[in-house]
């Protein structure tokens, strides 16, 4: 494992507010940078601008749960999207996000994630990335503006989660990656996202689908869903179908569409 002890791109991002063609907010704290990036969206920010912070004392995922971010140890980051799709496919873009962001891991650490639907990245079995997409309001005949906000665990160590999910987490230092420059590792992560998002302007969503279902973590295997209305569902993950909504199939063969709720892997 190679830990690098400048980070050159990191540091001309910060010096330039640029990283590549894309203009980059940078904050040493801020709250949520999903939040910054919705306001900035709001007040016209073009597509591709970035809102990249050291440290959230907010940050937040998927269901309001808190997302640690400690200070220079991980990616901390969100993106304004206005991407040109149909209301009902804006949904996908968190399926596409988890793939860019585990072809960006695979092409700089070597490590290998596994997608837990539709926005958790796994490594080991072991959660190391978070994405939490957000949408403006809808406006007819433009592009509705969407903010994609990723949350990474690049060098931080166990010790600084809280106890009760040690067993739960990891990091790509802890994982063992090959190379923890964050600059590389977040200049890849953009690269890839501008890419799968333009595939899904394109129509190329059932190619993109078949990229992710590789690098899917859960299919197969027992899943216990918490549905929003708070009832528990255990079954096995058939995976998600050619709309990118997850099919579970309990004991009994029914199956469920998994639209959203909670999800756990079911350890035996």
């Amino acid at each position: 494992m190679m830990v690098m002890e400048r980070d050159l791109v990191w540091e001309r991002m910060r010096a330039t507010g640029m990283l590549a063609a894309h203009r980059v907010h940078y904050f040493v704290e801020t709250g949520s940078t999903n939040e910054v990036a919705m306001q900035l969206g709001r007040r016209g920010e073009p597509a591709g601008t970035l809102v990249v912070a050291e440290s959230q004392d907010c940050g937040r995922g998927r269901l309001g749960r808190a997302w640690l971010s400690p200070p220079g140890q991980g990616l901390y980051f969100s993106m304004l999207l206005r991407p040109r799709l149909e209301p009902a496919d804006l949904s996908k873009i968190t399926l596409v996000a988890a793939l860019a962001v585990c072809k960006a891991v695979e092409e700089v650490t070597g490590l290998a994630p596994g997608i837990k639907w539709p926005n958790d990245l796994l490594l080991a079995g072991k959660k190391f990335c978070g994405i939490l997409t957000e949408t403006g309001p809808l406006a007819v005949g433009k592009p509705t503006l969407v903010v994609l906000g990723i949350g990474l665990n690049v060098l931080t160590s166990l010790d600084l989660f809280p106890e009760e999910l040690q067993a739960q987490v990891t990091s790509l230092l802890v994982a063992g990656g090959e190379s923890l420059c964050r600059g590389e590792l977040l200049a890849a992560m953009v690269r890839a996202v501008d890419i799968e998002v333009a595939r899904l302007e394109q129509g190329e969503f059932p190619s993109v689908l078949a990229d992710w279902q590789r690098r899917d973590a859960t299919l197969g295997k027992r899943l216990a869903w918490l549905t929003p209305a708070g009832k528990t569902v255990e079954g096995v993950s058939l995976g998600p179908d050619g709309n990118g909504i997850l099919h579970v199939r309990d004991d009994s063969g029914g199956e469920y569409e998994v639209l959203s709720g909670d999800l756990t892997l079911v350890q035996r």
